[in-house]
């Protein structure tokens, strides 16, 4: 079996093997493991008759070395078949093992191959579309408050327009990102997430159309000052994969998330918004929304 870069190019051929992939965790949309691919690792795959397989290698430590949950429509993978595949494939781990897949096989049979340990950075934070569309009820009173503040200021004097992301305004995003990382040292050094994050998103707006990205532009008084781009990650639900806008434009983000959830996620009932990697602020501001569900992560390592 032999493993291959994973490459924007490849988004038509593996599409298939995500189109009923049955878990919650938004790593497995598959415009998220191409976007994210070649940063701190280096994503491979292989394809073994109706299998997908997907490990990840770090270029700084090749012993720093896992796959994720294969996807396939012949096979339902046991434990036992996890274990004996990562053996065969001279690997150790599974990371990013979604509850769905423990739930289904039961962590009792889990543990009798693996040591499982929770990766609490990495649970989802995952909430109904029509609560994000409608902001009803006192707990979102605030998002409405910052909204209108927003709409008062820049919505109702004409200021603002919204628009469909598409490949043409890619280099107008593109230094929208520039300058919003400008505010957030979005280099190696500074922060290895945000340098990360910076070069997921440069790759998925030049590859866009392939990897069949949904997206929205704010613009204010004609320059772009926020974006959103989002995918499917399976029958039910879609993954808002990135989302920035100025923080210093009250009221911006949350204008944003609203249209998000109003523009982008027809057909879905519900909205996976990534988890928060342990940082206190990204957490406080998930939590702020009111999710209805967590999808808890996994790593199991051989016994």
């Amino acid at each position: 079996m032999r493993f291959k870069p994973l490459e924007p190019s490849d988004y038509a051929k593996l599409k298939p093997f995500f189109e009923r992939q049955p878990y919650r965790l938004s790593i497995y949309s598959l415009l998220s493991l191409i976007a994210w691919s070649d940063c701190l690792y280096k994503t491979h795959y292989a394809l073994d008759g109706n299998t997908l397989i997907i490990g990840n290698e770090s270029p700084a430590n090749p012993n720093d070395r896992y796959l994720i949950l294969p996807l396939s429509s012949s096979e339902a993978f046991t434990p036992e078949r996890l274990y004996d595949l990562a053996i065969d494939l001279g690997f150790r781990s599974y990371r990013f093992v979604s509850e769905d897949y423990l739930e289904a096989a039961t962590p009792r049979e889990a543990e009798r191959w693996f040591e499982m340990t929770e990766q609490p950075e990495y649970e989802d934070y995952v909430y109904s579309t029509d609560d994000l569309a409608r902001l009803r009820g006192n707990r979102y009173a605030k998002k409405r408050n910052l909204i209108h503040q927003f709409s008062r200021d820049y919505l109702f004097p004409g200021r603002v327009e919204v628009t469909a992301m598409s490949a043409d305004l890619a280099d107008e995003c593109l230094a929208f990102l520039e300058k919003w990382c400008e505010k957030r040292n979005c280099d190696i050094e500074s922060d290895n997430n945000l340098a990360c994050e910076r070069q997921a998103v440069i790759r998925t707006l030049h590859h866009l159309d392939a990897l069949e990205g949904r997206g929205i532009v704010v613009r204010i008084d004609g320059a772009v000052c926020a974006f959103a781009i989002a995918s499917r990650l399976n029958v039910d639900t879609g993954v808002l994969n990135f989302e920035k806008a100025f923080s210093d434009i009250r009221g911006l983000y949350q204008f944003l998330d609203n249209e998000c959830a109003k523009r982008l996620f027809a057909g879905c009932r519900w909205i996976n918004k990534e988890s928060d990697m342990n940082i206190f602020e990204l957490a406080q501001s998930k939590k702020s929304y009111h999710p209805i569900q967590r999808v808890r992560s996994y790593r199991l390592d051989l016994r």
